[in-house]
């Protein structure tokens, strides 16, 4: 629905508009506001900030269309305007076409042709409001994406990498903010986020100093998987820095005791690589699943806090390079028998 403001002291004008537009107003698709001049149309666009065109006469008390004028442009920049003036005031009219109004009607209004300036104001606003809204998504797009990224989003690389699913042999890695649940429960929510946030964000870079990518946030932890030449031994590397990092961190302040730890899970196999979700909600992740996937989850859920969690299959590849202890055997969700289970020391 468009919100028009029409400001004019003519009080008949609001009567006769009314009228003309009566099925249009019932119908929802215009909504018309009216003041008598320029101050009191300030004040109504005050109570009504969505108003999308002003409609003013030029010739009022109090302030004039043209001081009017000047003040939208100064706190309503988006709002288009349209003057309403008498055929012999072509100086004024110029005069509000230089300080930014979209067009401008004579009086006495004729009715049809304020009814198309109306319509084609309305559409050029909308017009203006589409192309804010994509360059504010872009924005927020580019917040979040790599240049690179975007740019291959644009590519027939891009739409062939949508489609491609494929098996792959990866490590995955889930690491879990020990007892975050706590502070989420009894702090303001602000302040939960801004700390997640930063937490994850000292996670992040010792994940892609390793080469490898945030597959997802789940809740206050991340899962994240290594491709490639020596993935088990840099997810490794990775979760290693990321312990020191976040155990280094001192509590959260003087009234919040909450100092945090990580509990991590690795393991690494064969996965599914694909875009999964559903194209109806336009929702789609480009992800792993398989057991393997599952047995990260599994490895995180049974380590405590400070401890990385590793199988019997992946300490026999590792052993030589990383100082690991074992555990034991664990009975882990979903698993006919116990594995045993190492924890990485350094």
């Amino acid at each position: 629905m468009a919100k028009i403001l029409v400001a004019d002291d003519e009080t008949d004008l609001e009567v006769l508009i009314k009228q003309k537009f009566r099925q249009k107003i019932r119908e929802k698709e215009y909504e018309f506001i009216f003041a008598v001049n320029g101050r009191d149309a300030l004040e109504k666009l005050q109570q009504h900030p969505d108003v999308d065109i002003v409609i003013t006469d030029i010739n009022m008390p109090e302030m004039d269309g043209l001081t009017l004028l000047h003040r939208l442009n100064e706190t309503s920049p988006l709002i288009k305007s349209v003057i309403v003036s008498a055929y012999g005031d072509m100086a004024n009219i110029r005069a509000a076409m230089n300080r930014g109004a979209f067009d401008f009607l004579t009086k006495p209004i004729n009715f049809e042709d304020f009814a198309v300036t109306v319509e084609r104001t309305i559409l050029h606003v909308a017009q203006i409001q589409q192309t804010l809204k994509a360059l504010k998504e872009n924005n927020i797009l580019k917040m979040y994406v790599d240049e690179n990224v975007l740019n291959f989003m644009g590519s027939r690389e891009f739409e062939n990498a949508l489609t491609l699913n494929e098996n792959i042999e990866a490590t995955v890695v889930v690491m879990d903010i020990c007892s975050f649940t706590s502070i989420s429960e009894n702090e303001p929510a602000d302040m939960v986020v801004k700390l997640l946030n930063n937490y994850f964000e000292i996670m992040v870079d010792e994940i892609v100093a390793q080469g490898g990518h945030v597959d997802k946030f789940i809740g206050d932890a991340i899962m994240a998987v290594f491709r490639g030449n020596f993935h088990l031994d840099r997810a490794i590397d990775a979760c290693l820095a990321v312990r020191e990092k976040i155990a280094s961190l001192p509590a959260v302040n003087e009234h919040v005791s909450f100092k945090p730890n990580v509990s991590i899970g690795v393991n690494s196999g064969e996965m599914i690589s694909g875009n999964i979700g559903s194209a109806s909600l336009r929702r789609l992740d480009f992800t792993v699943i398989g057991d393997a996937v599952n047995t990260a989850q599994r490895l995180q859920s049974a380590a405590k806090q400070g401890q990385i969690i590793i199988a019997q299959s992946a300490f026999d590849k590792v052993k030589e390079s990383f100082n690991c202890k074992m555990v034991g055997k664990v009975s882990l969700k979903n698993k006919a028998t116990p594995l045993v289970l190492y924890e990485v020391v350094d």
